[in-house]
């Protein structure tokens, strides 16, 4: 059992270690960034040259409760929270991001944070 683990894990970080070779974040391209864990899903959009995150959201931050607290589906929460970030991007002066899905498959929850993100006006 605990050998499947460590496999799994060493195949995810190889996974991340891929697509961060590629994808990095700069001063004027910041990096958003994806983490989704079973329940919930948080975005960062991290300038890679300093090492700071400039801007977070989550399903889980005070101002998306009563947004979260409506929907009933795990991708409806993706939607609101991948059109926060932009709105919250937009408003620092941040137009552009290299989109980061960290070792997710660009499907599903991740894709619809960058649907979103896009629809509200964050340029990829």
């Amino acid at each position: 059992m605990a050998n499947k683990q460590l496999v799994k894990a060493f195949q995810q970080s190889r996974r991340q270690r891929r697509v961060r070779k590629k994808v990095v974040g700069t001063n004027e391209k910041p990096r958003l960034c994806v983490y989704r864990s079973l329940r919930h899903i948080y975005v960062q959009i991290i300038d890679d040259t300093t090492g700071r995150t400039l801007i977070s959201c989550s399903s889980l931050d005070k101002d998306m409760t009563d947004a979260v607290a409506k929907t009933e589906k795990k991708i409806d929460r993706s939607l609101l929270v991948g059109e926060s970030i932009a709105r919250k991007a937009l408003a620092k002066g941040i137009e552009t991001v290299v989109f980061d899905r960290n070792r997710y498959t660009y499907h599903g929850r991740v894709k619809a944070v960058a649907e979103s993100a896009r629809e509200a006006g964050l340029k990829f």
